[in-house]
């Protein structure tokens, strides 16, 4: 047994734990220790990753496996992780640990649920650990087909439309990403040898007329699940309608799925049709950005607010790829770190106020600072962190981001920074226009006067939370460096 292969292993036998479980105490008891687990497991990782490097080892993914699939095609269950591999796991197992303290009172079908969540997790881990092509889209699905479900069942407000809309959207973007990986594998090796091998694939290198044929398709395929303008159209309803714990593992981690595969196929296995289409796809990022945020502004529904929100920031990670320099790649990383905490932050929050409320419309609610201080303070904090307050990961991300998208030296690619900087004063206008309507002013509803502040289980989700998105603020360059570092093997296609 692989070390990487324990990602999925172990969300496995939480499925088979909970098919064996017949009480709510027994259900959470699978759900806490697997959580537990998978957590402490990327912390391990995390410190054998950092002592491989610390030793010289310099190879481009570590705790590597390969195993025969599918002997015809050349498929193989291949696995290995670099720092970015890595960052992602630990923000995955954050978000699932603090999932299942969001979602304790889940009602109803709570296996049911659960077990749903857990396979959606199972796809999360895989993807981030393989370097097969066909294993990565096959995991990429496993992740995708849970949240018709999820949403479809345990969501609110047009939830059966919702869950239509972002499943028949992101089944759109796997066609085209289906033909894009078709189409790397017919056209690399040689003599007949195809391969599926992304390492393989990087070092053999495509014909330039099948990057620029593919390239796009591949981009597109992922783009659409990272919200890029204009098929972000899912995220908002798809977010508004998810429950709780679902939103926060959408938002935190499968749209992360999204920037991650831009990255680790489009742009390594394309580099130079990257650099000739680029300038494509960052008008259309930076249109996201800047749409994303205005959009925002306009919206008075907190799972709405957030989600374009997410449309903006996501857009941002894109944007911040396709400049294709280092800097503005590792910020891209942390722009991934960032968002993913403080938008599930954001989710646990909101699920927790609409539980006591019943509302999500910030004009039916005011003063819940002095009700409820300890989801108040969260809120607050969440905000502070999505307008980029220094001290929080917010900031270190956005910082790195436009500096290194500012390194280019051509105009076209300062303008388009200077537009995107321009979120950064429109999220600082809707951040503080919601706290203050929500948190300060007087109580609009009588009723709210009565609300109790979070429970045990919630204060262990949010301050998980906050713990991490201050961890990356106060001290980020342990996990820049080791971004930083992962990033030569981009770099070099991307300069040869």
């Amino acid at each position: 047994m692989n070390l990487l292969s324990l990602f999925v292993a172990i969300p496995l036998l939480m499925l088979l734990g909970l098919w064996l479980s017949r009480e709510m105490n027994q259900i959470r008891a699978v759900m806490v220790t697997g959580a537990s687990l998978l957590l402490a497991l990327s912390f391990g990782l995390l410190a054998a990753y950092l002592g491989e490097r610390a030793a010289g080892n310099t190879a481009e993914m570590l705790f590597m496996a390969d195993t025969v699939w599918f002997a015809p095609l050349n498929i193989h269950y291949a696995v290995g992780v670099d720092g970015i591999s890595v960052a992602m796991l630990l923000l995955s197992s954050l978000i699932v640990f603090t999932g299942v303290f969001a979602s304790w009172k889940i009602n109803p079908l709570p296996k049911e649920f659960f077990l749903w969540f857990c396979l959606l997790a199972t796809g999360v881990y895989g993807f981030f650990i393989s370097i097969d092509l066909f294993t990565m889209f096959m995991f990429y699905e496993i992740a995708l087909i849970p949240m018709f479900l999820l949403i479809g069942i345990w969501g609110t407000g047009r939830k059966e439309y919702a869950a239509m809309k972002l499943t028949l959207m992101l089944m759109g973007g796997s066609a085209l990403l289906l033909v894009g990986i078709l189409g790397i594998y017919f056209n690399s090796g040689a003599d007949g040898q195809h391969t599926m091998n992304l390492l393989e694939i990087a070092q053999a290198g495509l014909p330039l007329g099948a990057q620029r044929l593919f390239f796009p398709l591949t981009f597109i395929g992922f783009g659409v699940l990272g919200a890029l303008f204009p098929f972000h159209t899912w995220s908002p309803d798809g977010h508004a309608s998810a429950p709780t714990a679902v939103s926060m593992l959408h938002a935190g981690v499968l749209m992360k799925l999204g920037g991650y595969g831009c990255f680790r196929v489009a742009i390594y296995l394309m580099p130079e049709a990257a650099q000739e289409l680029s300038w494509i796809f960052l008008i259309l990022t930076g249109i996201s950005v800047v749409y994303g945020a205005f959009s925002a502004c306009v919206q008075t529904d907190l799972k709405y607010i957030n989600a374009y929100s997410s449309v903006s920031h996501c857009g941002l990670v894109l944007f911040a790829i396709l400049m294709l320099n280092q800097t503005a790649m590792t910020g891209a990383v942390l722009q991934m770190l960032s968002h993913g905490l403080m938008t599930a932050l954001f989710f646990a929050l909101i699920g927790m106020i609409y539980g006591r409320t019943h509302t999500r419309d910030i004009r039916e609610m005011g003063g819940l600072m002095k009700i409820m201080p300890f989801l108040g303070v969260g809120y607050v904090i969440a905000g502070l962190a999505s307008l980029g307050l220094p001290g929080l990961s917010g900031f270190v991300a956005e910082m790195t981001v436009f500096v290194g998208s500012f390194e280019h030296s051509d105009t076209f690619h300062r303008v388009l920074t200077l537009v995107a900087t321009t979120s950064i004063v429109i999220t600082a206008v809707y951040i503080l226009r919601v706290v203050g309507k929500l948190l300060y002013g007087t109580v609009q509803n009588p009723q709210h006067l009565t609300l109790n502040d979070a429970t045990w289980f919630e204060r262990i989700s949010v301050v998980t939370l906050i713990i991490a998105i201050a961890a990356i603020g106060m001290a980020p360059f342990w996990i820049s460096n080791m971004i930083h570092g992962s990033l030569w093997p981009v770099i070099e296609q991307l300069t040869k």
